[in-house]
Parts: structure tokens; C-alpha cells; sequence
């Protein structure tokens, strides 16, 4: 199903800080007594600003032989097809935030299975996970992060407009599990460079 036309702007805020949002002072960068990295650090209040890594969550999800794909309707990417997937909220469990970000940018109906795959993307501070989802029906309404939602077999994969790394290793462990008759859990990391293909997904 194909969503209205609209226009869709991500714009995050950047993960460095210039001022501490506890006291609002100038940050400084440095390693802090006791720690082995350089943190952002506040002299005036000693508040410790760590950055830690962002999860993406998402699902696979399957009506009979088919998988369904969204294509984005925001950057990075615009255009191109992805796994249902977004970035955790708080509060949320990550089974709890792929089922939510299967709604939202798909607007399926189905019923959550198993973890599947855990990606590390070290060089760009993310995790993303992908958990299998069985689809309940077949009609979609795809959410405002999605031009359209639409099944593929595996022959009819667009490989070459796929997303994100992330998107097409996931997919190649499926299809590879599906033929062997048995879905394992995968933990696999990617690393800068191989394949010419961003990984920062909105």
C-alpha cells in the first residue's frame, strides 16, 4: 500500500554538547579521574555527560513466503527500502519498541517471534536488533516515515536499494535460515567501509 504524498523532515539534534544541561556552563572535554575515556565535563556543577551507544529496533516480518519492506520517506536514505525499524524510546522493552515501530512506519497487524539478529555499527555508536513478526494480514497503512509498505518474495528483494547495511545482512540471514529449515539468533558486527552503504538510519 502506498501512503499520501508529504513531506517529512528529521533533523536530530547532535549527540556532542557544548553546554551542560544541568547548570548550563561551557563543557569541557577531558578524561575524568578514574576513567580510561574523554568525557564531556562540566567544572562548573561536575556533572559527567557520558554518551553511550543508540539501539535500533525492528522486525522482520513474513506473510507466507513474502517479507514486507517500507520505503523511507525521510533522510537518510529517502527513497530506498528498509526493514520496519527506529530507534528505542524510554520506557520500552526492545521487543516492546520493534513491535511499536513496526506500527507506526508500516501500519501492520501481526504477531511478535523471536529475536533474530543483533548487529553492532561501532562506527556509528549504534546496536540494531531485529526480531521475526508473523503478519496477520496483508493490507497496510504505512505511518509518515514510509512512502509505502509492500510485500517482496526473495527473488523480488531490491537488493540494490536497500537502506542500510543493517537491512541487508538481517534479510541475507533470513533467507539463509529459511532454507535450512531452522531460524538461529545472529550476532554480527559491520564494520566502516564494507560495503558502501550509510548506517545512520533516522
Amino acid at each position: 500500500m502506498t501512503a499520501p504524498l508529504r513531506t517529512v523532515t528529521y533533523f536530530p539534534a547532535p549527540r556532542a554538547q557544548r553546554f551542560c544541561s544541568q547548570c548550563g556552563s561551557v563543557l569541557a572535554r577531558r578524561i575524568p579521574d578514574d576513567d580510561n575515556r574523554v568525557r564531556d565535563l562540566c567544572d562548573n556543577c561536575g556533572a559527567i555527560h557520558y554518551q553511550n551507544p543508540r539501539m535500533v529496533l525492528g522486525t522482520v516480518p513474513v506473510w507466507g513466503d513474502k517479507i514486507l519492506l517500507c520505503r523511507r520517506a525521510i533522510e537518510p536514505r529517502h527513497g530506498y527500502w528498509t526493514l520496519p525499524a527506529g530507534f528505542m524510546e524510554l520506557g520500552e522493552t526492545t521487543e516492546e519498541g520493534a513491535a511499536r515501530e513496526t506500527r507506526e512506519e508500516a501500519g501492520a497487524t501481526f504477531t511478535m517471534g523471536a529475536l533474530f539478529s543483533m548487529i553492532d555499527i561501532p562506527h556509528v555508536d549504534q546496536v540494531h536488533i531485529f526480531y521475526l513478526a508473523d503478519l496477520t494480514h496483508d493490507r497496510f497503512d504505512p505511518g509518515p516515515e514510509s512512502l509505502e509498505a509492500k510485500l517482496f518474495t526473495e527473488a523480488e528483494i531490491p537488493w540494490d536499494d536497500l537502506a542500510f547495511r543493517s537491512i541487508s545482512t538481517t534479510l541475507r540471514l533470513f533467507f539463509a535460515d529459511r532454507a535450512a529449515g531452522s531460524f538461529q539468533v545472529h550476532s554480527q558486527a559491520l564494520s566502516h567501509g564494507m560495503i558502501p552503504t550509510p548506517d545512520e538510519p533516522a
